[in-house]
């Protein structure tokens, strides 16, 4: 069995030729600095339509390549949250997806041994119709030759939650011995002015660039910050911590009203690297 593509031709084209289009040029435009990023080894990008956050999930995807040619990852595991409200907290899926660049394979071995703890499941209900993993896949795709993955959705973004998975996932790649990079699907601060979400989203930011995952939280939770994806993040920055990450570099911050031109609502998007 294969997840087919569930947003292809709404939230990025459908034509391969397109994508790839697209990708090449959102990349060809993304600066970073190689030398903070070469060895990272989790990662945050945005979820929404490529037309209005892809230029940000650019950077995320240069910086990933980099890294790959150090760290030569064997397996990748895409986090999302739950927008549409089926399935487990934690929902793992055991098949292979589609994007329009082709099929990635799944890490079997991986996925279920991260879904061997009581609290993860096996379950493909929650990925069904969610688009925040399946978005990742074709800049993953695009950057990386052939990738292995893993595809999680968090239905239950709390710290508790973050810390059985995050514990869940390094447990499964030292016992199997992968060399696993973390991609964090996540938006910020969603239908307030630029200036609003600015001012929510960069302390919390700040936060995750000294790793304290728990002051990321406390700072969402206290201006009430509505980055959807949060959970992915706070798993994503406690991978990096335990794996001796010591700070997080922001690549770039921007919104939607950089297309639309209407900053009085947008939706915030940040790329991410956390890395020694």
């Amino acid at each position: 069995m294969a997840r087919k593509a569930a947003v292809a031709g709404s939230f990025y084209p459908s034509s391969a030729s397109d994508l790839k289009a697209f990708i090449k040029d959102a990349i060809s435009n993304a600066a970073i600095e190689n030398d903070k990023i070469s060895k990272a080894t989790s990662f945050v990008a945005p979820h929404a339509g490529y037309i209005y956050s892809g230029h940000v999930a650019a950077y995320t995807y240069k910086a990933l390549s980099v890294a790959a040619k150090s760290m030569h990852f064997d397996s990748f595991v895409v986090i999302g949250p739950n927008h549409t409200g089926y399935g487990t907290p934690i929902s793992v899926s055991a098949e292979d997806w589609q994007t329009p660049l082709g099929t990635i394979e799944n890490d079997i071995e991986l996925s279920m041994k991260i879904a061997s703890n009581s609290f993860i499941k096996i379950d493909e209900s929650a990925h069904r119709y969610e688009h925040s993993v399946e978005v990742q896949l074709p800049f993953l795709q695009y950057v990386v030759e052939k990738p292995k993955a893993v595809f999680i959705c968090m239905g239950d973004q709390s710290i508790d939650a973050a810390n059985i998975l995050s514990g869940a996932i390094i447990s499964a790649s030292e016992s199997l011995k992968r060399n696993v990079a973390v991609i964090a699907s996540s938006d910020f601060n969603h239908y307030e002015s630029a200036e609003v979400a600015k001012r929510k989203d960069i302390p919390a930011i700040g936060a995750l660039e000294k790793l304290d995952y728990d002051g990321f939280n406390d700072l969402l939770r206290k201006a009430d910050d509505t980055a959807c994806g949060y959970g992915p993040i706070t798993v994503a920055a406690m991978v990096a911590k335990k794996r001796g990450a010591k700070k997080g570099y922001l690549l770039k911050y921007a919104n939607s009203g950089d297309y639309t031109g209407d900053y009085s609502s947008v939706v915030a998007y940040a790329s991410i690297a956390f890395a020694p």
